[in-house]
């Protein structure tokens, strides 16, 4: 399960246990069990914005500014859990794009 975030002075769901910047956390609907494995894991992730391979940076500034989601993923968004119970029945052929650009182009 993914969550989105964004950075809130107000009302803060979550701390950043390295610089203490707060969020604002917006989750699918889900088992308290899960929440709380996805509680952890967005924590370890919001840790991993200031290591040394992300710049070392151990201020706020290390987190995005805008709205981002955790965990990450890196894998095709048409599979994502949400993507996929929002998605039509049939998903669009890689044909299907290439041929809309083509006759895009030829209008011009």
């Amino acid at each position: 399960m993914q969550v989105l975030l964004r950075r809130s002075e107000f009302r803060q769901d979550i701390h950043c246990s390295v610089c203490g910047q707060g969020f604002r956390l917006y989750w699918e609907s889900s088992s308290p069990a899960e929440r709380a494995t996805t509680r952890s894991i967005v924590l370890g992730e919001l840790r991993d914005h200031h290591s040394p391979e992300q710049g070392d940076d151990k201020t706020p500034a290390a987190h995005p500014f805008d709205l981002f989601r955790l965990p990450s993923w890196t894998g095709s968004p048409r599979f994502t859990r949400t993507a996929m119970l929002a998605s039509p029945a049939r998903i669009p052929s890689e044909i299907s794009k290439v041929v809309m650009i083509s006759r895009q182009a030829k209008q011009r």
